[in-house]
């Protein structure tokens, strides 16, 4: 495992295995308290044709764009992680925020089955 995807992997189990599992098939101890069903994530790649649908992905996460991917209470992690290093100025807590979300996006790539 890449350094990244073991990052990856601790934002993962922080901030995502709660609703999504902790390994990736939505069935994580809040997934049934959930207004929505919540989705698996190792077949993300399976659903786009084989190719892991990285962009996608990204912009789900980060949500700051406004993309709701797979239902309203995913969080918006991109304003939650920017609020947490808000104090290195916006340049600097956006290069913290987008290599937050890239590495846990690398480890979502490597669980697809």
């Amino acid at each position: 495992m890449s350094l990244a995807e073991e990052s990856g992997k601790v934002e993962y189990m922080e901030n995502c295995a709660t609703c999504h599992g902790e390994s990736g098939l939505g069935d994580g101890p809040l997934a049934e308290l959930m207004t929505v069903p919540v989705p698996g994530l190792t077949d993300l790649s399976a659903k786009n044709d084989g190719v892991f649908p990285m962009l996608e992905v990204i912009h789900t996460v980060d949500g700051r764009q406004g993309t709701r991917g797979h239902g309203y209470p995913m969080p918006v992690w991109g304003s939650r992680f920017k609020a947490s290093v808000e104090e290195m100025g916006p340049y600097g807590a956006e290069v913290v925020v987008r290599g937050r979300i890239l590495s846990l996006v690398y480890y979502l790539e490597s669980i697809q089955q």
